[in-house]
């Protein structure tokens, strides 16, 4: 049976290689565990001038589902460790999650 949730997911982009260093981040700051996707970036040279950095076409998409409370301290730790100017070179963002099933 469904209920209301009181969860957010995170999404992470990160280059390829850096889903332990997201992972490792999230997990010192409460999150269990997570979903790494294996992704290419189609990013050209217009946005490599603008944020001034190479963007590396191979990355990871790693999802966090968080409880709500925790979401904002993982997206820190996150972006600490892996964020546009670490080699990581990650974005996240977070997303409400309407409803879930199978948590306890």
């Amino acid at each position: 049976m469904a209920e209301n949730s009181k969860y957010e997911i995170i999404f992470c982009v990160i280059n390829a290689g850096f889903s332990d260093t997201v992972m490792d981040a999230a997990r010192e700051a409460g999150a269990r565990g997570g979903t790494v996707i294996r992704a290419r970036g189609t990013a050209g040279k217009e946005a490599e001038e603008l944020f001034s950095i190479t963007i590396h076409p191979d990355k990871e998409v790693v999802m966090i589902l968080v409880p709500q409370d925790i979401k904002d301290a993982v997206m820190t730790a996150i972006y600490r460790s892996a964020g546009m100017n670490a080699a990581g070179q990650g974005i996240a963002f977070s997303m409400a999650v309407d409803r879930t099933v199978g948590l306890q």
